[in-house]
């Protein structure tokens, strides 16, 4: 997997943070997850298995 470095606000990354420690998860897994909605919603997503799996998971978590 290919790593990206970007810059982010100390305070945004405080609440990424927060909100990954409380769905127990990464905060690598919730940046993804957050463009993976962004991307679908934006229609850059192809609608593959794997992606209608992580809709179903993304309406189960933020819906």
């Amino acid at each position: 997997m290919a790593k990206v470095l970007i810059s982010i606000r100390e305070e945004f990354l405080e609440k990424i943070d927060e909100l990954a420690e409380d769905e127990q998860r990464s905060r690598s897994e919730l940046i993804r997850q957050a463009l993976r909605v962004y991307m679908r919603r934006r229609g850059g997503l192809s609608n593959t298995p794997f992606n209608a799996n992580a809709h179903i998971v993304e309406s189960i978590l933020f819906d």
